[in-house]
């Protein structure tokens, strides 16, 4: 057992009876954050099944840097990264506390990989729309971990590898993107279409988690012409490729929130056990 103590709690990281399990959550619009749906429903219904986290480690989408840092404040800000929304979407808070002292402990465990640590950025909507619905007491210690975008893809895999050590510790590692993101494509007028190409990659990719083919997942451009329309940057991907490293050999694959809207937006979700 270890027990860090800071000036507002004690948090004990211990050996859990059980892993915890690894998601990955298809995050779509902040907008879901003040809307009741099939994705929010979905994931209020996952967070049912999973013993209450020690504390979150999430890898958004939404903070893609020029290197690998992890947030350390003591009280995170809710960051309304996002522009034309209703008002009542930037009143929106989370005030989760972080967990400084397991972010430091992240740093210096994985020296195998320059990890600085960060005060400036705090929670994103990549983190907080979804755990405003799993967690909304907002009383589980959350830390953010960013992308790097100048490391090729099976660096995020393997960073993912190294965490896998917190999952018996009870740390709960969600990565948060979407399986098919290219928003250049959406169809605004028909929320229940599909781009043919939008399912063959989806399709491709769920494939390759059953079980793992880490040769497809981290080259995912080579999947022919589906990949770059379905990523014409990879931002929303790559937190997948940190899910499915900390997920390790999992025996186990829940699929939730399966569905694409809008043409060329996927809402699929996955929790590896």
């Amino acid at each position: 057992m270890l027990s860090i103590i800071t000036n507002d709690a004690i948090f004990v990281f211990r050996k859990m009876s059980h892993r915890m399990p690894v998601l990955f959550v298809g995050h779509g619009s902040p907008m879901n954050t003040i809307e009741d749906n099939e994705f929010t429903e979905g994931w209020r219904n996952i967070a049912t099944t999973i013993q209450k986290p020690e504390a979150i480690l999430c890898i958004s989408a939404h903070w893609y840097t020029p290197s690998t840092m992890i947030t350390t404040m003591e009280n995170p800000r809710t960051i309304h990264d996002f522009y034309g929304f209703p008002s009542e979407l930037y009143q929106q808070q989370y005030p989760a506390p972080g967990a400084p002292h397991l972010a430091e402990r992240i740093s210096t465990a994985i020296n195998e990989y320059s990890v600085s640590l960060d005060e400036s950025w705090g929670l994103d909507h990549g983190t907080w729309s979804v755990l405003k619905k799993m967690y909304p007491a907002a009383n589980v210690p959350t830390i953010q971990l960013s992308i790097d975008y100048s490391k090729p893809l099976v660096y995020h895999y393997m960073l993912g590898r190294s965490l896998e050590f917190l999952r018996d510790e009870g740390v709960l590692i969600i990565g948060s993107g979407n399986l098919v993101h290219n928003l250049g494509a959406i169809m605004w007028n028909s929320p229940n279409a599909v781009q043919d190409w939008a399912r063959e990659f989806e399709e491709t990719i769920v494939e390759s988690l059953q079980p793992i083919n880490n040769e497809v997942l981290t080259n995912f451009e080579g999947i022919r012409d589906t990949a770059k329309k379905s990523h014409p940057t990879p931002d929303h991907y790559i937190p997948l490729l940190y899910a499915i490293g900390a997920a390790g050999d999992t025996g186990k694959l829940e699929i939730f929130n399966q569905k694409i809207i809008y043409g060329s937006l996927s809402m699929t979700s996955f929790k590896f056990e």
